[in-house]
């Protein structure tokens, strides 16, 4: 079967990828926002990148960088046009399928060229806040809507949003729910676990922004600091918001808090493996990535829980918390010194965890039913 992937450039693309090296199928993959990088980690791949800029002249990020209008300007006349080349593409790798990840990104620029090939079939990815949250802006709902309409396929790292992706249109086929970069090497013996009773770390994910609420983390923190002396509070992403948060005076005081800021995913699970307690907390996702990290890992997890989608992996009170509001610091402070408090339930809820939810989340174990998903594809072409 051949294949032509849409997507930006992000490693969970290159995760799912790499389920398909070497299961027969003929992939190719258009850099839809041209990241100017071939990507060696996928060589098995025909890929389409550095399609955008027509001539590499010298100087060209010195411009960018200094005379952002001027440069704004060549780019008129030295980028190509998306649809253009995306069209030319289609016309000549002629694929059976074609499977974007991501709506808004991969989906919507592409809709109108693939409504021209009613027999290419059309599969969609559904990534975190893809739908969720854009569900409520009126003219990406329009755009939603128009692609449901035509798209035959569809996966999702939650239920929530087949049902959602089924309220606004689409009458496809559910191909079913996995981790979006597909299963975990959950085996690696390069990762470090400690024991239940060597772990002191609470661990916090960095981010503050658009979607992630870091800093109501770290009020809750703040109001409960003197439960919590016992225990290092490692921060770790922290962006530009969240390091401005925390040079209130209130914060300098705790010396057992230390802030990290980007590391690679290999570090992040290794601190995984040494926390206790994990806390995500974010007002629109998908089932986060490093929830599912917290899991593998050993780590208890308290999660923000939009649209219910957390729900579909913890239950409340067993196997971990959700944070039902987000953005009250209140609620989340209550929740960690409820699990402080109470090291049965951390020790309970992560024997669980390993022994019901991470073999789910094992890379071969996903990696055999997303190729029988493609393989059920192929046979009803």
């Amino acid at each position: 079967m051949k294949i032509l992937m849409v997507s930006v450039f992000h490693h969970h693309f290159f995760n799912w990828v790499l389920q398909l090296e070497k299961a027969g199928h003929e992939i190719y993959w258009f850099d839809i926002a041209d990241s100017n990088t071939y990507m060696k980690k996928i060589d098995f791949v025909h890929q389409t990148v550095k399609w955008k800029i027509k001539i590499d002249y010298p100087g060209r990020y010195w411009i960018k960088r200094n005379l952002p209008i001027l440069y704004k300007l060549i780019n008129k006349f030295n980028n190509r046009k998306f649809q253009k080349v995306f069209k030319e593409k289609l016309k000549e790798i002629q694929p059976d399928v074609v499977h974007s990840f991501e709506m808004h990104a991969s989906c919507v620029p592409i809709l109108k060229e693939l409504k021209k090939y009613p027999n290419i079939k059309w599969i969609y990815s559904s990534w975190g806040s893809d739908l969720y949250y854009y569900q409520r802006v009126p003219e990406k709902l329009k755009a939603m809507e128009a692609v449901f309409n035509r798209l035959d396929l569809m996966f999702a790292d939650c239920d929530r949003d087949f049902y959602i992706a089924k309220k606004f249109g689409f009458k496809g086929k559910y191909l079913g729910t996995f981790p979006g970069g597909g299963g975990f090497d959950i085996h690696s013996q390069k990762l470090t676990v400690k024991n239940f009773e060597d772990r002191n770390i609470i661990l916090i994910k960095g981010y503050q922004g658009k979607f992630g609420k870091c800093n109501n983390i770290l009020d809750a923190i703040f109001k409960i600091k003197d439960e919590l002396t016992d225990f290092r509070l490692v921060v770790f992403g922290a962006n530009e918001n969240v390091l401005k948060f925390i040079e209130q005076p209130r914060f300098q005081a705790m010396e057992n808090m230390e802030i990290i800021g980007r590391i690679s995913g290999r570090e992040v699970l290794n601190l995984m493996g040494k926390s206790l307690i994990y806390i995500g907390n974010s007002i629109s996702d998908g089932i986060p990535n490093t929830l599912l990290e917290a899991i593998i890992m050993g780590s208890f997890p308290i999660q923000s829980n939009p649209g219910g989608a957390t729900a579909e992996i913890i239950e409340h009170g067993k196997n971990g918390y959700l944070i039902e509001n987000p953005e009250n610091s209140n609620e989340i402070a209550a929740l960690i010194k409820k699990a402080v408090q109470n090291p049965g339930l951390l020790k309970s809820g992560i024997e669980y965890n390993s022994k019901h939810i991470k073999p789910k989340l094992e890379r071969n174990y996903i990696k055999e039913q997303v190729l029988n998903r493609y393989e059920l594809i192929e046979r009803n072409l």
